[in-house]
């Protein structure tokens, strides 16, 4: 796991090796083990090594192919690498270390682009290309590792963080207002903006090239998608919970492989517990980390957020080595900066519990499992899906669920907030970017199981790289390489095909919850619902009590703390004039707004969440 860095001038010029390092270091925390460099005329790679496989100097980037021909600098884990490294011995090469680097640059250097189809794992590289001077850009199929990119006149640059790209001398800081009203609809990026303007993400399972002597302008190729379509052989249940007790135990051993201590999250759900109790079976004391919540002053559904006790009962039952740390109101308050400058950007939920949980587990593990993406393969969120379901047509799902998209602001208080930008995102429709997401899917619905496979497409194409970006900045914060198990790619695969039937048990009577209500008249219903083969398979490695608990989510109390404890903060931050959030919204209406929080009219804890962040963000990058 490290960090990579690039540039690439169309004019010709040399690239500084003095900036080129100056960009590197703003990434040390994604390697501190060791640094490398490549300058080649107009080409520049920087790297920062978090060393995992083969911690000798052989493992060194940037990397060269033998044949001198091709230049590697690579972020990631490619878990199958053992068996492509076989492969490549047979057909003549020879290897001089042990990591899993050495074999993705002798994969493209046989297969060319069509490697990554070969690759399971999580990856982001660059490849150059000397004999047709051609600069590559690949990240994997669901968007584990990030990878940013822009273009300054005749300058293109590249890096795992957009904090690299900012240190150039070339780079502009400016806001990309519609990107602004995109994050303050969905609590999200779906398209490939970030909130600087001339920054891009390089899209998920995608392969971006540039031709020296052209534009500079990088041509994108998708190679991979996720298809959601039901199998038919659905007759023999238990031969299917028998595969994914199969698959699952494979994903989570071929994970494993490590030259360092590895742990495990452990929040005592299914998810996270499903992987500790694989891996406690290969590792005896595996190391696991819980993040609990200090609920003196919490309500309604917030009581049942801290989860320590099961999650204990789970360390106890796979007798690993439990570490905890409990959050309080002013924890938020303690961590805002360096988690806003690791982040870089306000993205899903209120995910500074995941900084702290890292950085405890950061001081005991270089490397850790964590259960994300069980939820959207499995659907874990049922209330989610069922929201669209009941109607007549194509057109009343994308309303519908559109609607309920909307996480931050609706399209009435979007224009009420952003008022003092209005004439700049007046043509920017956020229902368009929604509906975009679907371009490449089936909409012949004919029954509600369709509905709610496109649903599932929608979370893990949205949602879950959310997460995975949060996922990785934060725990890159701390140099600690996060693993997703649940994101192998024949898992993966089994759970596109497995049946809506054997996922969610109330198709006929769903539970309907509003993640949201005030919690003085909060009506929301428990549900163990969802993940329901996951759950026949637990029953294989835990106790009932623990496999079938009901589905609570990973959140602090911060509904009830805004009211309360951290209301002066909150106060402070948005209720000040001169907030930096006011060059683009509506000072009077984000008040109200946040008044309606505090007089539990509304449940406006998301909301408020996001402008702390993005003010914090803004102070960070735009203050003088």
């Amino acid at each position: 796991m490290c960090g990579i860095v690039g540039i690439l001038n169309a004019d010709k010029r040399k690239v500084s090796r003095s900036i080129l390092k100056k960009m590197t270091n703003a990434i040390v925390h994604r390697g501190p083990d060791g640094e490398g460099y490549y300058v080649d005329d107009y080409i520049g790679f920087g790297h920062r090594r978090l060393s995992i496989l083969d911690l000798s100097n052989a493992g060194n980037q940037p990397m060269q192919s033998q044949n001198r021909r091709f230049v590697l600098s690579y972020n990631g884990e490619v878990y199958n690498y053992k068996e492509l490294r076989y492969e490549l011995q047979k057909l003549g090469y020879r290897f001089q270390s042990k990591t899993d680097s050495e074999v993705v640059l002798n994969s493209w250097v046989e297969w060319g682009e069509k490697c990554v189809n070969r690759f399971n794992g999580m990856f982001a590289f660059s490849i150059w290309d000397k004999k047709n001077r051609t600069l590559y850009l690949v990240r994997d199929r669901y968007g584990i590792k990030p990878l940013y990119y822009a273009k300054f006149g005749e300058v293109f640059l590249f890096a795992s963080e957009q904090k690299a790209i900012l240190k150039n001398p070339k780079a502009r800081k400016i806001i990309d207002k519609s990107a602004l009203v995109e994050y303050f609809t969905f609590q999200n990026l779906f398209t490939n903006r970030t909130l600087m303007r001339d920054i891009k993400m390089l899209p998920p399972a995608s392969i971006g090239k540039i031709r020296c002597g052209t534009r500079n302008d990088l041509r994108l190729r998708k190679y991979w998608d996720y298809n959601f379509n039901e199998r038919t052989d659905t007759d023999d249940v238990l031969a299917i919970q028998e595969e994914l007790d199969r698959l699952m135990k494979q994903a989570v051993l071929r994970q494993l492989v490590s030259d360092v201590e590895l742990g495990a999250y452990l929040s005592g759900g299914i998810d996270s517990g499903t992987l500790t109790s694989i891996a406690s079976g290969k590792l005896p004391n595996i190391k696991t980390f819980t993040c609990g919540f200090d609920l003196s002053t919490a309500s309604g559904i917030e009581l049942s957020f801290d989860e320590r006790n099961e999650a204990e009962a789970m360390s106890a039952f796979f007798k690993t080595e439990q570490y905890e740390i409990v959050l309080k109101s002013g924890d938020m308050e303690r961590c805002l900066y360096d988690f806003t400058y690791h982040l870089e950007e306000p993205r899903v939920g209120q995910s500074y519990p995941n900084y702290y949980v890292a950085k405890l587990a950061s001081k005991f593990v270089k490397v850790i499992l964590s259960g994300t993406g069980g939820d959207e393969l499995f659907g874990g969120y049922p209330w989610r899906y069922f929201v669209p379901v009941n109607n007549g047509n194509i057109d009343d799902y994308m309303h519908n669920y559109y609607k309920f998209w909307q996480r931050l602001l609706n399209e009435n208080e979007l224009k009420n907030v952003f008022k003092p930008i209005h004439n700049e995102i007046k043509d920017f429709n956020t229902l368009d970017i929604f509906k975009d997401v679907f371009k490449n899917q089936e909409t012949n619905f004919k029954k509600p199981q369709d509905f709610i496979n496109n649903s599932l497409y929608f979370e893990a194409s949205t949602f879950l790289h959310g997460l995975f970006v949060v996922e990785d900045k934060l725990s890159m914060a701390h140099s600690m390489e996060t693993r997703v198990p649940f994101m192998d790619n024949d898992l993966v695969d089994f759970a596109m095909s497995c049946p809506v039937s054997l996922k969610l048990q109330n198709l006929n009577n769903p539970t309907y919850i509003n993640e949201n209500e005030i919690n003085n008249k909060r009506t929301f219903k428990k549900t163990n619902d969802g993940k329901k083969i996951l759950r026949e398979v637990m029953k294989n490695h835990v106790p009932k009590n623990l496999f079938d608990a009901q589905k609570k989510g990973f959140s602090s109390p911060d509904s009830s703390w805004f009211k309360k404890e951290s209301m002066n903060f909150v106060r402070k931050k948005l209720f000040n004039n001169n907030a930096l959030i006011y060059d683009f919204m509506d000072k009077t209406i984000i008040k109200s707004l946040v008044n309606e929080h505090f007089k539990n009219k509304k449940n406006r804890r998301l909301l408020i969440w996001s402008l702390i962040n993005m003010e914090e963000y803004l102070k960070i990058n735009f203050k003088n």
